[in-house]
């Protein structure tokens, strides 16, 4: 990365530090950088009762058909902001370019719903589209958990949850780079976290902020359910496609976690796009970060359903 390319990191991680130190400008801030679009893309807002409460989500289908393979995603954002909203442009390209219809679930934020109201809802809704299939006319083996940032934490501690609560199992997931641990002082145990924290957008104090509002329970920190790479026990989880960033203070604990799955015997492979800083997912479609994210997400789930077919 040239001199010209990290001055202008430089100034605009000032000017997110200065939005994120207010979590409620932050989401206003995305929202007009996000407006609804709803009339260009094929999507439909729906909402899934779980225990009373209503969830909302939205589903894309893709243009070209195909609509018998499920992802369910959820949005990053650091547990505190971003919506079904702020992701349709990603969702709709997700769905496009994977083939897939794409599930976006709207999971209450911190800190107004600390950890662990935004984990249930994913949960719940999770839960429902694997006990209901029929619904979306696919079968179980056809649904896909994903999730950047925060979702990627999310879909881990989902597969976690599912496991051990014995409900359902997904058969995939896909850690676009995830957080998976609850540390990221300068006493973190990743050098990623100093050797990224500052100057590339997503600087460490950010992230140890949105955890300290997602987590206000201190205790519930170490809970692996907040950090996955603290699970202990990583047997019988879905295969697994880890996306981890060059630039990211999050890049060493998502390709830990994806080690670690391999370690306990699961099939998890980990990628990092060279060059690239966290967040990447929301470039333009073109841009070589996301054709190749793109390119290593379609040979996963290409891979994964001649698998399943054979």
């Amino acid at each position: 990365m040239n001199h010209a390319e990290r001055t202008v990191l430089n100034a605009l991680t000032n000017a997110y530090i200065l939005i994120n130190s207010h979590y409620k400008l932050y989401r206003k801030v995305l929202g007009l950088f996000n407006p609804r679009l709803k009339p260009l893309y094929h999507l439909l807002d729906h909402r899934m009762t779980v225990n009373g409460r209503d969830i909302p989500v939205r589903v894309f289908r893709p243009r070209s058909g195909g609509y018998a393979k499920v992802l369910i995603f959820f949005h990053g954002g650091g547990w505190i902001a971003g919506n079904i909203d702020t992701y349709t442009r990603v969702c709709a390209r997700m769905a496009d370019q994977t083939g897939h219809i794409v599930i976006s679930v709207n999971y209450r934020l911190a800190p107004e719903n600390p950890f662990p109201a935004g984990l249930e809802d994913c949960y719940h809704v999770t839960r429902e589209i694997f006990q209901s299939p029929y619904l979306l006319d696919c079968e179980k083996e056809n649904i896909t958990l994903i999730g950047d940032s925060a979702g990627g934490n999310l879909a881990a501690a989902v597969s976690l949850m599912a496991r051990d609560r014995k409900d359902f199992l997904p058969p995939r997931q896909i850690l676009l780079y995830p957080a998976t641990y609850f540390d990221h002082s300068p006493c973190s145990p990743f050098p990623s976290v100093r050797e990224n924290g500052e100057g590339y957008l997503l600087t460490s104090e950010r992230v140890q902020y949105y955890m300290d509002m997602y987590v206000q329970n201190e205790k519930d920190k170490c809970n692996p359910y907040v950090a996955p790479l603290l699970a202990g026990d990583f047997s019988n989880q879905p295969k697994t496609l880890v996306i981890t960033a060059e630039y990211d203070p999050l890049r060493d604990e998502g390709e830990a976690y994806g080690h670690r799955l391999r370690q306990a015997g699961n099939d998890a492979s980990v990628f990092r796009i060279e060059g690239t800083l966290h967040g990447f997912l929301n470039l333009p479609v073109k841009s070589k970060a996301v054709r190749q994210c793109y390119d290593l997400i379609n040979a996963f789930l290409r891979d994964t359903e001649n698998a399943c077919e054979s």
